[in-house]
């Protein structure tokens, strides 16, 4: 008789992490993991693995927990792929975890998560909420989908475009990370089925609101809207993964499991 081995937990390191700098921070992490009876496969990227290959093979070997160990890179790589392969092959959705280690973590500090061994005893907690998620064509983000605003003509609903000639950057955001991608005072909620649409232009300091000439309401909040850039600049998710126009920009509600903190920023 034959038995299928089944991993509980899984930590996908990135690449950056094989720096001789980071061997004290993961001997740490990963003597907090097995205190805490998380020990599990440690799969690594490099060279000759990718980030889409690492997460399916861990999704066919039955993985239940799939921690991104690394940055904001990190964690939006993964959850791309284990989106789009739950989609495409594997209809079980499973918990995503975050480990952030090194610069730019914006994500798992918004998420309630701490840095390095403190993000061991929230993993430990297992307090999974249901997140949002935003999609452009075939690409999903968190956080946010920017563009240089120059050449950008945003349709919404089919019955209301702008295009902005002004320098600047647009936002779309479901998870605020930081105040560059929208006002400081601006709340969001990524459990509310809505994106949160943001134009800031050098002519005009600070962040615009969109007025309707038609309804003479201020546009702020929508589900679903296109994106074309005339000058060929590309939409960048997440800060990371760049998506060409002309694009489409929906919202899904409650697509990701992730493990938060108690003390995320919703």
């Amino acid at each position: 008789m034959h038995f299928a081995l089944t991993v509980m937990h899984v930590y996908i390191y990135d690449s950056f992490l094989s720096h001789k700098k980071y061997d004290n921070t993961l001997a740490r992490i990963e003597t907090r993991l097995t205190d805490l009876g998380l020990n599990g496969k440690i799969s690594r990227l490099g060279v000759m693995k990718n980030m889409q290959s690492a997460v399916e093979n861990e999704l066919k070997t039955g993985a239940k927990t799939i921690t991104a160990v690394g940055n904001d890179n990190t964690v939006s790589q993964v959850i791309n792929a284990m989106v789009k392969l739950t989609k495409e092959r594997y209809p079980k959705i499973i918990p995503l975890g975050i480990i952030p280690v090194g610069d730019n973590n914006f994500i798992a500090d918004n998420l309630g998560i701490a840095e390095e061994e403190s993000a061991c005893d929230i993993l430990s907690a297992r307090r999974i909420e249901k997140l949002d998620l935003g999609q452009v064509n075939d690409n999903f983000f968190l956080t946010n989908a920017s563009i240089t605003s120059v050449g950008t003509t945003i349709e919404m609903e089919k019955t209301y475009s702008i295009e902005i000639m002004d320098m600047g950057e647009v936002n779309v955001v479901n998870l605020r990370t930081t105040d560059k991608d929208s006002p400081a005072n601006a709340k969001f909620n990524p459990q509310d089925g809505i994106l949160e649409l943001f134009i800031r232009t050098k002519t005009k300091k600070g962040f615009l609101k969109l007025t309707s000439q038609e309804t003479g309401e201020s546009i702020f909040s929508l589900k679903k809207l296109n994106i074309l850039n005339s000058k060929n600049y590309s939409i960048i998710l997440d800060g990371y993964l760049e998506v060409r126009t002309p694009a489409q920009i929906s919202v899904i509600k409650q697509k990701l499991s992730a493990i938060v903190g108690k003390d995320r920023n919703f």
